[in-house]
């Protein structure tokens, strides 16, 4: 059981899932909270990792820091993405098989499933075809990692659980419209049509596809919530169980930072993705979690935040 006096490692503290977990466990009032910048501890070096972790010897991990990014980062960088994927998972995983933690949570994502498989996507369709080609490479590392923790667990009979998260957004996310994903990516496209006065939006392919997203903090409710939660299960789907289009989604941030309807123009260079991808969640409301948060409240309070953060230019 992991208390409030437990040390819990958020490795990946200050990207958008770790920096929600870790207001969500301050929240909770948990009063031993690590983490270390990536200028003090490269994660892709096995010696300091496994050095950090035999020092402070936490009680639990969450492993949330990853190479991540946008449909086409992911094309153009595979190399960089398989990689560095590979090494801090396995550096974090096997370094905490041997500090002796019991208790980690590794955090996959819905790109692990294969490309055309059933909607809503089971947590047993892990595997079961081909994977998008356009993320591959990250994916088959998300899906290393989840592999290594089923292989400790079964082996060393230890508790590493993975979480495999929809399209999450929040405070602290990459609105870059070249590398980020794509729901913070249209936040910041409705946000220069208010700089521009424009009424005229720009989607990448033909804004048909339909996604699953949810607020980060959402995920961090989670993470938490599953931290001290015992489960059958090593893999649970986290998510709304809903998905819309790309087109709705613009209309509707649209009209709750404009308060204007929009018109929608389309770049068919750019590539679809995965055509819908939505998370049969059953599993994660059968252990007694659901998502709080709106969409509405969600996109108002990430735009609030968006436009706090250093990379918001007025």
């Amino acid at each position: 059981m992991i208390d409030l006096k437990s040390k819990i490692y958020v490795a990946g503290h200050n990207g958008l899932v770790g920096s929600a977990i870790v207001r969500k466990l301050k929240k909770k009032r948990y009063k031993n909270i690590l983490h270390v910048n990536k200028n003090k501890l490269d994660l892709t070096n096995q010696s300091r990792v496994y050095n950090y972790l035999k020092k402070n010897k936490p009680d639990f991990i969450f492993i949330c820091a990853a190479k991540v990014g946008g449909i086409m980062s992911n094309n153009k960088y595979k190399a960089d993405f398989i990689t560095q994927n590979l090494l801090i998972q396995t550096n974090l995983i096997n370094g905490a098989f041997l500090a002796g933690v019991k208790n980690l949570i590794f955090l996959g994502s819905s790109c692990v499933y294969p490309k055309n498989c059933k909607q809503p996507i089971k947590e047993s369709y892990l595997l079961s075809g081909k994977l998008e080609k356009t993320n591959d490479a990250y994916a088959i590392a998300k899906i290393a990692g989840i592999k290594m923790c089923q292989s400790f667990n079964e082996q060393y009979n230890l508790n590493y659980k993975c979480l495999m998260p929809t399209n999450t957004f929040g405070p602290n996310d990459n609105y870059s419209q070249l590398d980020s994903h794509f729901f913070p990516a249209l936040i910041k496209k409705v946000h220069n049509l208010k700089k521009t006065k424009s009424n005229q939006i720009n989607l990448w392919g033909n804004g048909k596809p339909k996604r699953e997203i949810m607020h980060v903090d959402d995920l961090a409710d989670a993470c938490v919530y599953f931290m001290n939660k015992k489960t059958k299960h090593s893999i649970i789907n986290i998510g709304t169980g809903k998905d819309f289009s790309i087109n709705y989604y613009a209309k509707l941030i649209s009209k709750l930072l404009l308060q204007k309807k929009i018109k929608i123009s389309y770049d068919k260079t750019k590539p679809n993705g995965v055509l819908r991808k939505v998370m049969d969640v059953s599993i994660a409301k059968k252990y007694g979690w659901k998502y709080k948060i709106k969409l509405e409240d969600a996109i108002l309070s990430t735009y609030n935040s968006f436009k706090k953060e250093k990379n918001f230019e007025e």
